[in-house]
């Protein structure tokens, strides 16, 4: 029988390296997020302008304000969003402080309530909540994760912008790069590079999902591929009004 592959070791020291560290703050979905949506909506620009029968300077020059604007804003909402998330962990941490310094007691029965729910009971339980009663900020901690469901690490408005723009105009990039070569067949060269990113990106994204890579990838194709033909329909039918 062949041993299943651990993602981390489990040598004593191994562990006490990594619970010192302590989480880390992941922005894998600001990249998953920002690519997926720079490849669909510079790619569905790019079909609907060929749909339509225009140039491929048309191409160009609605793909690259495409890139600049959409990405800009999609960074700045994504920065606006991360910075609420903050705000509202701070607000409902200072509110569990002023709990525990006015309320002692009512805190203590959450905790009590949270931990029995844990499965601790009778002694071990009142032991329990005695020990991290006496830690205020574990304890305070424990009711941020299990009383409200907030997260214990927060992540970096400016870098979850950041890496969504970037993913936004490396991945938006692929679908109007033909256009500006010299060469014929440039719809049908932007659409299996567009093709290649929808899967790639959606491969990447199964690595933390029990999600099978092959199907990630086929169903973020899917979807890229569906937005676009919905443009290319859409220029088509207005191709007259150009």
């Amino acid at each position: 029988m062949i041993a299943e592959k651990l993602e981390h070791s489990h040598d004593p020291k191994a562990i006490a390296a990594r619970l010192k560290r302590g989480p880390r703050a992941s922005y894998l979905r600001d990249l998953v997020y920002g690519g997926i949506d720079g490849a669909v909506t510079t790619f569905a620009i790019m079909a609907g302008v060929v749909g339509a029968e225009l140039s491929a300077g048309v191409v160009l020059v609605l793909g690259i304000a495409n890139l600049l604007a959409d990405g800009f804003s999609m960074a700045a909402g994504n920065y606006s969003s991360t910075q609420t998330e903050i705000d509202e962990y701070r607000f409902t941490r200072q509110m569990e402080e002023r709990h525990v310094r006015v309320a002692p007691e009512g805190e203590r029965e959450e905790l009590r309530q949270i931990l029995s729910n844990m499965g601790f009971q009778d002694e071990e339980l009142h032991h329990a909540v005695e020990t991290i009663a006496n830690q205020r900020e574990r304890w305070i901690d424990i009711m941020m994760t299990e009383e409200h469901g907030l997260p214990p690490i927060t992540r970096s408005p400016i870098k979850a912008a950041a890496f969504t723009f970037l993913a936004f105009v490396v991945c938006g990039s692929v679908p109007i790069i033909p256009f500006a070569l010299p060469g014929g067949a440039q719809t049908l060269v932007a659409t299996i590079m567009t093709g290649v990113v929808f899967f790639s990106i959606g491969s990447l994204r199964s690595r933390w999902s029990p999600t099978p890579w092959w199907r990630a990838g086929l169903e973020t194709f899917a979807v890229g591929m569906l937005a676009a033909s919905v443009a290319f329909v859409v220029g088509y039918l207005l191709r007259g009004l150009a």
